[in-house]
Protein backbone atom coordinates (compact mmCIF):
# COMPACT_ATOMS: atom_id res chain seq x y z
CA UNK A 1 0.00 0.00 0.00
CA UNK A 2 2.95 2.36 1.19
CA UNK A 3 4.67 1.76 -2.86
CA UNK A 4 1.10 2.31 -4.29
CA UNK A 5 0.24 6.00 -2.90
CA UNK A 6 4.05 6.95 -3.62
CA UNK A 7 3.75 6.02 -7.44
CA UNK A 8 0.03 7.87 -7.14
CA UNK A 9 1.70 10.85 -5.36
CA UNK A 10 4.35 10.96 -8.15
CA UNK A 11 2.07 10.62 -11.03
CA UNK A 12 -0.11 13.76 -9.14
CA UNK A 13 3.24 15.60 -8.68
CA UNK A 14 4.17 15.00 -13.18
CA UNK A 15 0.90 15.68 -13.54
CA UNK A 16 0.77 19.39 -11.98
CA UNK A 17 4.23 20.38 -13.34
CA UNK A 18 3.33 18.94 -16.78
CA UNK A 19 -0.35 21.52 -16.08
CA UNK A 20 2.02 24.49 -14.71
CA UNK A 21 4.24 24.02 -17.73
CA UNK A 22 1.29 24.04 -20.35
CA UNK A 23 -0.19 27.45 -18.67
CA UNK A 24 3.26 29.12 -18.86
CA UNK A 25 4.28 28.12 -22.27
CA UNK A 26 0.49 29.67 -23.45
CA UNK A 27 2.60 32.88 -23.28
CA UNK A 28 3.50 34.00 -26.44
CA UNK A 29 5.64 36.32 -27.08
CA UNK A 30 3.37 39.22 -27.45
CA UNK A 31 1.63 38.75 -24.36
CA UNK A 32 2.94 41.50 -21.86
CA UNK A 33 3.02 42.52 -18.19
CA UNK A 34 0.90 45.85 -17.68
CA UNK A 35 -0.63 47.69 -14.49
CA UNK A 36 -4.34 46.79 -13.73
CA UNK A 37 -6.06 48.97 -11.85
CA UNK A 38 -8.22 47.79 -9.03
CA UNK A 39 -10.77 49.75 -7.72
CA UNK A 40 -11.06 50.14 -3.53
CA UNK A 41 -13.07 52.39 -1.18
CA UNK A 42 -9.97 53.92 -0.67
CA UNK A 43 -8.80 54.21 -4.36
CA UNK A 44 -7.04 53.45 -6.89
CA UNK A 45 -4.14 50.32 -6.29
CA UNK A 46 -2.24 49.35 -8.81
CA UNK A 47 -1.47 45.75 -8.96
CA UNK A 48 1.10 43.75 -11.48
CA UNK A 49 -0.76 41.14 -13.29
CA UNK A 50 -0.03 38.80 -16.47
CA UNK A 51 -2.26 39.87 -19.03
CA UNK A 52 -2.78 38.51 -22.50
CA UNK A 53 -2.56 40.92 -25.58
CA UNK A 54 -3.86 39.18 -28.67
CA UNK A 55 -3.23 41.65 -31.57
CA UNK A 56 -5.76 42.28 -33.59
CA UNK A 57 -5.57 40.48 -36.58
CA UNK A 58 -4.87 42.20 -39.64
CA UNK A 59 -7.37 42.36 -42.59
CA UNK A 60 -6.34 39.88 -45.77
CA UNK A 61 -6.69 40.68 -49.16
CA UNK A 62 -8.82 38.07 -50.61
CA UNK A 63 -7.48 35.90 -53.29
CA UNK A 64 -9.76 34.97 -56.71
CA UNK A 65 -6.96 32.10 -57.30
CA UNK A 66 -6.14 28.28 -56.69
CA UNK A 67 -2.75 29.13 -56.89
CA UNK A 68 0.33 26.61 -55.15
CA UNK A 69 3.94 28.38 -55.54
CA UNK A 70 6.08 26.33 -56.47
CA UNK A 71 9.48 28.52 -55.42
CA UNK A 72 9.34 31.39 -53.25
CA UNK A 73 9.34 33.93 -56.03
CA UNK A 74 5.96 32.34 -57.05
CA UNK A 75 7.31 32.28 -60.64
CA UNK A 76 7.11 28.44 -60.68
CA UNK A 77 3.55 27.50 -59.73
CA UNK A 78 0.78 24.90 -60.22
CA UNK A 79 -2.55 26.40 -60.59
CA UNK A 80 -6.46 25.28 -60.96
CA UNK A 81 -9.63 26.95 -61.89
CA UNK A 82 -13.12 26.03 -61.89
CA UNK A 83 -15.84 27.31 -64.91
CA UNK A 84 -19.83 26.34 -64.42
CA UNK A 85 -22.14 28.62 -66.91
CA UNK A 86 -25.98 27.25 -66.33
CA UNK A 87 -28.59 28.66 -68.71
CA UNK A 88 -31.97 28.79 -68.60
CA UNK A 89 -33.44 28.92 -72.16
CA UNK A 90 -37.00 29.96 -73.75
CA UNK A 91 -36.76 29.28 -77.07
CA UNK A 92 -39.07 29.51 -80.28
CA UNK A 93 -38.34 26.28 -82.27
CA UNK A 94 -37.93 25.85 -85.92
CA UNK A 95 -40.91 24.83 -88.01
CA UNK A 96 -41.51 21.08 -87.24
CA UNK A 97 -39.29 20.66 -84.39
CA UNK A 98 -39.99 17.35 -82.50
CA UNK A 99 -39.01 16.65 -78.90
CA UNK A 100 -38.48 13.00 -78.07
CA UNK A 101 -41.35 12.31 -80.78
CA UNK A 102 -43.35 15.32 -80.19
CA UNK A 103 -44.12 18.25 -81.73
CA UNK A 104 -43.16 21.07 -79.86
CA UNK A 105 -43.24 24.87 -81.08
CA UNK A 106 -41.52 26.63 -78.45
CA UNK A 107 -39.36 24.97 -75.41
CA UNK A 108 -38.21 26.18 -71.83
CA UNK A 109 -35.22 24.18 -70.97
CA UNK A 110 -32.34 24.25 -68.19
CA UNK A 111 -28.69 23.03 -69.02
CA UNK A 112 -24.99 23.95 -68.61
CA UNK A 113 -23.48 25.51 -71.72
CA UNK A 114 -20.15 24.60 -70.11
CA UNK A 115 -18.62 22.89 -67.13
CA UNK A 116 -14.67 22.82 -67.11
CA UNK A 117 -11.73 22.20 -65.10
CA UNK A 118 -8.34 23.44 -65.90
CA UNK A 119 -4.81 22.98 -64.00
CA UNK A 120 -2.07 24.25 -65.46
CA UNK A 121 1.76 25.68 -64.22
CA UNK A 122 4.79 27.05 -65.10
CA UNK A 123 6.98 23.81 -63.55
CA UNK A 124 10.46 25.33 -64.31
CA UNK A 125 11.66 28.49 -66.36
CA UNK A 126 11.29 26.63 -70.14
CA UNK A 127 8.26 24.13 -69.29
CA UNK A 128 4.81 24.87 -68.86
CA UNK A 129 2.02 22.46 -68.44
CA UNK A 130 -1.54 22.65 -69.11
CA UNK A 131 -5.01 20.36 -68.95
CA UNK A 132 -8.66 21.11 -69.59
CA UNK A 133 -11.38 18.89 -68.43
CA UNK A 134 -15.11 19.07 -68.68
CA UNK A 135 -18.45 18.96 -70.78
CA UNK A 136 -19.93 21.25 -72.72
CA UNK A 137 -24.18 21.12 -74.04
CA UNK A 138 -25.25 18.85 -71.18
CA UNK A 139 -28.96 19.42 -70.86
CA UNK A 140 -32.25 16.88 -70.76
CA UNK A 141 -31.44 15.57 -74.71
CA UNK A 142 -27.64 14.72 -73.11
CA UNK A 143 -26.38 16.13 -76.26
CA UNK A 144 -27.76 13.33 -78.98
CA UNK A 145 -31.24 11.96 -78.36
CA UNK A 146 -33.16 11.15 -81.75
CA UNK A 147 -36.11 9.48 -82.24
CA UNK A 148 -34.17 6.39 -83.93
CA UNK A 149 -31.61 6.24 -80.44
CA UNK A 150 -30.38 7.43 -77.39
CA UNK A 151 -27.38 8.84 -76.01
CA UNK A 152 -25.56 8.53 -72.26
CA UNK A 153 -26.20 11.02 -69.78
CA UNK A 154 -23.40 9.95 -68.07
CA UNK A 155 -20.36 10.37 -71.09
CA UNK A 156 -20.56 13.90 -71.63
CA UNK A 157 -16.98 15.28 -69.94
CA UNK A 158 -13.90 14.66 -71.59
CA UNK A 159 -10.46 15.92 -71.96
CA UNK A 160 -10.70 19.38 -74.31
CA UNK A 161 -7.15 20.05 -73.55
CA UNK A 162 -3.82 18.34 -72.70
CA UNK A 163 -0.82 20.26 -73.45
CA UNK A 164 3.03 20.49 -72.82
CA UNK A 165 4.94 23.51 -73.75
CA UNK A 166 8.54 24.11 -74.05
CA UNK A 167 9.70 28.42 -73.66
CA UNK A 168 12.35 28.94 -75.53
CA UNK A 169 14.01 32.45 -73.59
CA UNK A 170 13.73 32.51 -70.36
CA UNK A 171 11.21 35.16 -69.19
CA UNK A 172 10.69 36.03 -72.66
CA UNK A 173 7.51 35.49 -75.09
CA UNK A 174 9.76 35.53 -78.66
CA UNK A 175 8.78 31.46 -78.43
CA UNK A 176 7.54 28.89 -77.15
CA UNK A 177 6.98 25.32 -79.04
CA UNK A 178 4.15 22.97 -77.85
CA UNK A 179 2.21 20.02 -78.77
CA UNK A 180 -0.92 17.99 -77.56
CA UNK A 181 -4.17 18.27 -77.81
CA UNK A 182 -5.21 21.77 -77.99
CA UNK A 183 -7.28 24.97 -79.11
CA UNK A 184 -4.31 26.47 -80.34
CA UNK A 185 -6.06 27.62 -83.81
CA UNK A 186 -5.63 30.34 -86.55
CA UNK A 187 -8.25 32.08 -88.28
CA UNK A 188 -9.10 34.22 -85.51
CA UNK A 189 -8.89 35.62 -81.49
CA UNK A 190 -12.55 34.02 -81.58
CA UNK A 191 -11.22 30.60 -83.01
CA UNK A 192 -9.41 30.40 -79.57
CA UNK A 193 -11.71 32.32 -77.03
CA UNK A 194 -11.33 32.49 -73.01
CA UNK A 195 -14.93 31.51 -72.78
CA UNK A 196 -14.42 32.10 -68.94
CA UNK A 197 -14.14 36.20 -70.16
CA UNK A 198 -16.29 36.89 -72.85
CA UNK A 199 -18.66 39.81 -73.13
CA UNK A 200 -21.06 38.40 -75.01
CA UNK A 201 -23.17 35.50 -73.44
CA UNK A 202 -22.00 33.20 -75.90
CA UNK A 203 -19.05 32.75 -78.83
CA UNK A 204 -19.30 33.36 -82.03
CA UNK A 205 -18.91 29.74 -82.56
CA UNK A 206 -18.83 29.44 -86.60
CA UNK A 207 -15.31 30.84 -86.30
CA UNK A 208 -14.35 27.83 -84.46
CA UNK A 209 -14.55 26.27 -88.53
CA UNK A 210 -14.08 22.37 -88.38
CA UNK A 211 -15.92 22.21 -84.67
CA UNK A 212 -17.02 18.63 -83.80
CA UNK A 213 -16.39 17.89 -87.93
CA UNK A 214 -12.60 17.35 -87.88
CA UNK A 215 -11.93 17.94 -84.52
CA UNK A 216 -12.96 17.98 -80.48
CA UNK A 217 -14.94 20.81 -79.76
CA UNK A 218 -12.39 22.86 -81.64
CA UNK A 219 -9.39 21.24 -80.27
CA UNK A 220 -7.14 19.19 -82.46
CA UNK A 221 -3.75 17.12 -81.97
CA UNK A 222 -1.03 20.24 -82.90
CA UNK A 223 2.45 21.11 -83.22
CA UNK A 224 2.38 24.65 -82.73
CA UNK A 225 4.75 27.45 -82.27
CA UNK A 226 3.57 31.18 -80.68
CA UNK A 227 4.97 33.80 -78.98
CA UNK A 228 5.53 37.64 -78.81
CA UNK A 229 8.64 39.56 -80.39
CA UNK A 230 7.52 43.41 -80.13
CA UNK A 231 3.90 44.51 -81.20
CA UNK A 232 3.95 41.20 -83.18
CA UNK A 233 1.59 38.01 -81.47
CA UNK A 234 2.11 35.02 -83.72
CA UNK A 235 0.80 31.18 -83.90
CA UNK A 236 1.66 29.12 -86.40
CA UNK A 237 0.13 25.17 -86.28
CA UNK A 238 0.66 22.10 -88.02
CA UNK A 239 -2.80 20.07 -86.48
CA UNK A 240 -3.56 16.44 -87.21
CA UNK A 241 -7.13 16.51 -87.99
CA UNK A 242 -9.22 13.21 -86.49
CA UNK A 243 -11.53 11.73 -89.58
CA UNK A 244 -14.93 12.72 -89.31
CA UNK A 245 -16.09 8.59 -88.73
CA UNK A 246 -15.01 9.36 -85.40
CA UNK A 247 -17.14 12.40 -84.40
CA UNK A 248 -20.04 10.79 -83.27
CA UNK A 249 -22.74 11.66 -85.89
CA UNK A 250 -24.55 9.75 -88.56
CA UNK A 251 -21.78 10.34 -91.92
CA UNK A 252 -22.83 12.85 -94.28
CA UNK A 253 -23.49 11.41 -97.83
CA UNK A 254 -21.61 11.66 -101.05
CA UNK A 255 -23.71 14.43 -103.76
CA UNK A 256 -23.56 17.69 -105.28
CA UNK A 257 -22.57 19.52 -101.98
CA UNK A 258 -19.86 19.67 -100.34
CA UNK A 259 -18.96 17.42 -97.36
CA UNK A 260 -15.97 16.72 -95.29
CA UNK A 261 -14.15 14.12 -97.36
CA UNK A 262 -15.02 10.29 -96.11
CA UNK A 263 -11.47 9.32 -97.37
CA UNK A 264 -7.72 10.42 -97.40
CA UNK A 265 -5.63 12.12 -94.62
CA UNK A 266 -4.14 15.32 -94.81
CA UNK A 267 -2.44 17.82 -92.54
CA UNK A 268 -4.39 20.80 -91.55
CA UNK A 269 -1.89 24.30 -91.30
CA UNK A 270 -2.88 27.11 -89.71
CA UNK A 271 -2.17 30.59 -88.50
CA UNK A 272 -2.83 34.00 -86.76
CA UNK A 273 -1.03 37.43 -86.84
CA UNK A 274 -1.92 40.16 -84.33
CA UNK A 275 -0.40 43.24 -83.75
CA UNK A 276 -0.68 45.23 -80.39
CA UNK A 277 -0.30 49.06 -81.01
CA UNK A 278 -0.93 49.52 -77.38
CA UNK A 279 -0.85 47.23 -74.26
CA UNK A 280 0.27 43.72 -74.97
CA UNK A 281 -2.40 40.58 -74.28
CA UNK A 282 -2.01 38.06 -71.68
CA UNK A 283 0.30 35.08 -73.63
CA UNK A 284 0.19 32.54 -70.92
CA UNK A 285 -2.06 30.17 -71.61
CA UNK A 286 -1.65 28.03 -74.89
CA UNK A 287 -3.92 30.02 -77.25
CA UNK A 288 -7.05 31.53 -75.15
CA UNK A 289 -7.77 34.94 -76.57
CA UNK A 290 -9.40 37.21 -73.44
CA UNK A 291 -12.96 38.10 -74.69
CA UNK A 292 -12.62 41.90 -72.73
CA UNK A 293 -10.46 42.65 -70.01
CA UNK A 294 -12.93 45.08 -67.99
CA UNK A 295 -11.12 48.31 -69.23
CA UNK A 296 -8.05 47.05 -66.95
CA UNK A 297 -5.93 46.87 -69.84
CA UNK A 298 -5.69 49.70 -73.13
CA UNK A 299 -6.23 46.91 -76.11
CA UNK A 300 -6.40 47.69 -79.73
CA UNK A 301 -5.18 44.88 -82.60
CA UNK A 302 -5.58 44.35 -85.86
CA UNK A 303 -5.32 40.38 -86.83
CA UNK A 304 -5.18 38.01 -90.15
CA UNK A 305 -5.22 34.59 -89.78
CA UNK A 306 -6.27 31.58 -92.23
CA UNK A 307 -6.69 27.62 -91.91
CA UNK A 308 -5.85 25.42 -94.85
CA UNK A 309 -6.05 21.59 -95.83
CA UNK A 310 -5.59 19.72 -98.74
CA UNK A 311 -8.60 17.46 -100.14
CA UNK A 312 -10.46 18.23 -96.64
CA UNK A 313 -13.84 18.47 -98.81
CA UNK A 314 -15.50 16.53 -101.47
CA UNK A 315 -18.45 16.76 -103.72
CA UNK A 316 -20.10 14.79 -106.72
CA UNK A 317 -19.43 16.71 -109.90
CA UNK A 318 -21.84 14.10 -111.66
CA UNK A 319 -22.43 10.24 -110.77
CA UNK A 320 -19.28 8.64 -110.17
CA UNK A 321 -17.08 11.76 -110.51
CA UNK A 322 -16.25 12.29 -106.91
CA UNK A 323 -14.30 15.50 -106.86
CA UNK A 324 -12.09 16.90 -103.95
CA UNK A 325 -10.89 20.69 -102.90
CA UNK A 326 -8.93 21.99 -100.71
CA UNK A 327 -10.05 23.81 -97.61
CA UNK A 328 -9.27 27.37 -97.01
CA UNK A 329 -10.53 29.75 -94.71
CA UNK A 330 -9.26 33.30 -93.72
CA UNK A 331 -10.01 36.17 -91.90
CA UNK A 332 -8.84 39.99 -91.27
CA UNK A 333 -10.35 41.79 -87.99
CA UNK A 334 -9.93 44.73 -85.22
CA UNK A 335 -10.27 44.64 -81.59
CA UNK A 336 -10.73 47.26 -79.32
CA UNK A 337 -10.95 46.56 -75.56
CA UNK A 338 -10.30 49.82 -73.77
CA UNK A 339 -11.15 52.21 -70.62
CA UNK A 340 -12.92 55.23 -70.85
CA UNK A 341 -12.95 56.65 -67.61
CA UNK A 342 -10.21 54.84 -65.06
CA UNK A 343 -11.62 57.33 -62.04
CA UNK A 344 -15.29 55.92 -62.89
CA UNK A 345 -14.70 52.16 -64.03
CA UNK A 346 -15.85 52.66 -67.56
CA UNK A 347 -14.65 50.70 -70.77
CA UNK A 348 -15.61 49.68 -74.25
CA UNK A 349 -15.62 46.33 -76.22
CA UNK A 350 -15.60 46.45 -80.21
CA UNK A 351 -14.66 43.55 -82.58
CA UNK A 352 -15.16 43.62 -86.69
CA UNK A 353 -13.54 40.92 -88.63
CA UNK A 354 -14.55 39.88 -92.14
CA UNK A 355 -14.54 36.06 -92.48
CA UNK A 356 -13.67 34.28 -96.03
CA UNK A 357 -15.31 30.74 -95.52
CA UNK A 358 -14.16 27.91 -98.34
CA UNK A 359 -15.68 24.75 -97.72
CA UNK A 360 -16.00 23.83 -101.29
CA UNK A 361 -18.90 24.04 -103.57
CA UNK A 362 -22.50 25.23 -101.83
CA UNK A 363 -21.26 23.71 -98.36
CA UNK A 364 -23.61 24.65 -95.26
CA UNK A 365 -24.31 23.29 -91.44
CA UNK A 366 -26.58 24.09 -89.09
CA UNK A 367 -25.67 24.69 -85.53
CA UNK A 368 -27.15 25.97 -82.29
CA UNK A 369 -26.11 25.99 -79.07
CA UNK A 370 -27.59 23.72 -76.47
CA UNK A 371 -30.32 22.81 -79.05
CA UNK A 372 -33.64 21.57 -76.61
CA UNK A 373 -34.86 19.87 -79.87
CA UNK A 374 -34.41 16.31 -80.96
CA UNK A 375 -35.75 16.30 -84.34
CA UNK A 376 -37.16 17.65 -86.99
CA UNK A 377 -40.14 16.35 -89.44
CA UNK A 378 -38.81 14.91 -92.34
CA UNK A 379 -40.96 17.29 -94.81
CA UNK A 380 -39.58 20.19 -93.02
CA UNK A 381 -36.02 19.74 -93.57
CA UNK A 382 -34.31 22.44 -95.60
CA UNK A 383 -32.49 20.78 -98.42
CA UNK A 384 -32.74 17.56 -97.04
CA UNK A 385 -30.44 18.43 -94.35
CA UNK A 386 -30.66 17.17 -90.93
CA UNK A 387 -30.00 18.79 -87.77
CA UNK A 388 -32.04 21.93 -88.80
CA UNK A 389 -34.06 21.57 -85.31
CA UNK A 390 -34.73 23.49 -82.46
CA UNK A 391 -32.41 26.61 -82.59
CA UNK A 392 -30.32 26.15 -85.45
CA UNK A 393 -29.19 28.09 -88.44
CA UNK A 394 -26.82 27.70 -91.06
CA UNK A 395 -23.85 28.94 -88.86
CA UNK A 396 -21.10 27.35 -91.13
CA UNK A 397 -20.98 28.09 -95.05
CA UNK A 398 -18.76 28.46 -98.35
CA UNK A 399 -19.27 32.34 -98.87
CA UNK A 400 -18.33 35.15 -96.22
CA UNK A 401 -19.29 36.25 -93.06
CA UNK A 402 -18.98 39.26 -91.54
CA UNK A 403 -19.48 39.63 -86.95
CA UNK A 404 -19.21 42.66 -84.48
CA UNK A 405 -19.70 43.19 -80.92
CA UNK A 406 -20.09 46.40 -79.25
CA UNK A 407 -20.25 46.84 -75.50
CA UNK A 408 -19.88 49.28 -72.49
CA UNK A 409 -18.88 49.12 -69.13
CA UNK A 410 -20.97 51.06 -67.19
CA UNK A 411 -19.28 52.76 -64.05
CA UNK A 412 -17.92 50.74 -60.97
CA UNK A 413 -19.86 49.76 -57.53
CA UNK A 414 -22.88 51.22 -59.91
CA UNK A 415 -25.44 49.36 -57.26
CA UNK A 416 -23.48 50.64 -54.41
CA UNK A 417 -20.05 49.38 -53.04
CA UNK A 418 -19.31 45.67 -53.86
CA UNK A 419 -22.78 45.10 -55.63
CA UNK A 420 -21.12 45.27 -59.24
CA UNK A 421 -22.52 46.87 -62.13
CA UNK A 422 -23.82 46.10 -65.57
CA UNK A 423 -22.07 45.88 -69.00
CA UNK A 424 -24.89 45.62 -72.35
CA UNK A 425 -23.98 44.79 -75.70
CA UNK A 426 -25.00 44.14 -79.10
CA UNK A 427 -23.54 41.36 -81.19
CA UNK A 428 -24.03 40.25 -85.36
CA UNK A 429 -23.42 37.74 -87.69
CA UNK A 430 -24.01 38.59 -91.01
CA UNK A 431 -23.31 35.90 -93.85
CA UNK A 432 -23.76 35.66 -97.45
CA UNK A 433 -23.26 31.02 -98.62
CA UNK A 434 -23.70 29.91 -101.63
CA UNK A 435 -26.29 27.33 -100.81
CA UNK A 436 -28.52 30.31 -98.95
CA UNK A 437 -30.60 33.06 -101.79
CA UNK A 438 -30.04 36.09 -99.41
CA UNK A 439 -28.15 37.25 -96.62
CA UNK A 440 -28.86 35.69 -93.37
CA UNK A 441 -28.30 37.82 -90.33
CA UNK A 442 -28.72 36.48 -86.99
CA UNK A 443 -28.59 39.36 -83.88
CA UNK A 444 -27.89 39.40 -80.14
CA UNK A 445 -28.82 42.06 -77.36
CA UNK A 446 -28.08 41.40 -73.79
CA UNK A 447 -26.79 42.77 -70.63
CA UNK A 448 -24.18 41.74 -68.15
CA UNK A 449 -24.82 41.86 -64.83
CA UNK A 450 -21.05 41.78 -63.23
CA UNK A 451 -21.66 40.58 -59.92
CA UNK A 452 -18.12 40.72 -59.59
CA UNK A 453 -16.46 40.86 -62.46
CA UNK A 454 -16.36 37.47 -64.30
CA UNK A 455 -16.25 35.39 -61.54
CA UNK A 456 -19.59 35.91 -60.44
CA UNK A 457 -22.11 37.55 -63.30
CA UNK A 458 -25.79 37.05 -64.88
CA UNK A 459 -26.10 37.81 -69.01
CA UNK A 460 -29.59 37.95 -70.54
CA UNK A 461 -29.56 37.42 -73.81
CA UNK A 462 -31.73 37.57 -76.52
CA UNK A 463 -31.36 36.50 -80.00
CA UNK A 464 -33.08 36.75 -83.32
CA UNK A 465 -32.47 34.29 -86.28
CA UNK A 466 -33.98 33.14 -89.46
CA UNK A 467 -35.58 29.78 -90.34
CA UNK A 468 -35.40 27.89 -93.63
CA UNK A 469 -37.98 25.93 -95.50
CA UNK A 470 -37.55 23.52 -98.42
CA UNK A 471 -37.16 24.46 -101.73
CA UNK A 472 -38.55 21.55 -104.25
CA UNK A 473 -36.19 21.29 -107.52
CA UNK A 474 -33.13 22.89 -105.81
CA UNK A 475 -30.79 22.60 -103.29
CA UNK A 476 -30.95 26.35 -102.51
CA UNK A 477 -32.33 27.32 -99.07
CA UNK A 478 -35.10 30.36 -98.74
CA UNK A 479 -35.50 32.01 -95.73
CA UNK A 480 -39.03 31.44 -94.46
CA UNK A 481 -39.39 33.55 -91.59
CA UNK A 482 -37.81 34.53 -88.22
CA UNK A 483 -37.66 33.38 -84.81
CA UNK A 484 -36.22 34.07 -81.40
CA UNK A 485 -34.31 32.68 -78.09
CA UNK A 486 -34.34 33.76 -74.53
CA UNK A 487 -31.50 32.95 -72.55
CA UNK A 488 -30.28 33.58 -69.09
CA UNK A 489 -26.62 32.99 -67.98
CA UNK A 490 -25.51 32.52 -64.49
CA UNK A 491 -21.35 32.19 -64.65
CA UNK A 492 -19.26 31.36 -61.83
CA UNK A 493 -15.36 30.80 -62.10
CA UNK A 494 -12.41 30.85 -59.77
Amino acid sequence: MHKFLKIVWLGVLLLSTQLTFAQQSSITPSDTTKPTRVITTTGPVVVNETVNQVPAPKPTAERNELKYNLNESGSHFFKATFLNQAWLQFNQSNPGSTVIGVPKDNTLSIGLRRTRIQMFGQISDHVFLYFQFGMNNFNYLNGGFNQTGSSNRKIQAFFHDAVSEYIVWKNKDYLKIGGGLTIVNGLSRFSAPSVSSIMTMDVPVFAQATVDQTDEFSRKLSLYARGQVGHLDYRVVMSDPFPIQTNGAALPTYGPNSIFALKGHNKQFQGLFMWQFLDKETNQVPGYNTGTYLGARRIFNLEAGFITQKNAMVHLAAPGDTVYKNMNLWSVASFLDMPLNKAKGTAVNAYLGYFHTDYGKNYLRFNGALNPASDIAAAQRPGGLGGTQGNTFPMFGTGSVVYGQFGYLMKRDLFGAGNGTLMPYVQAQIANYQRVTSTLGVYNIGLNYLIKGHNGKLTLDYQNRPYYEPSSGTSQLSAGGRRGQLTLQYQVFI
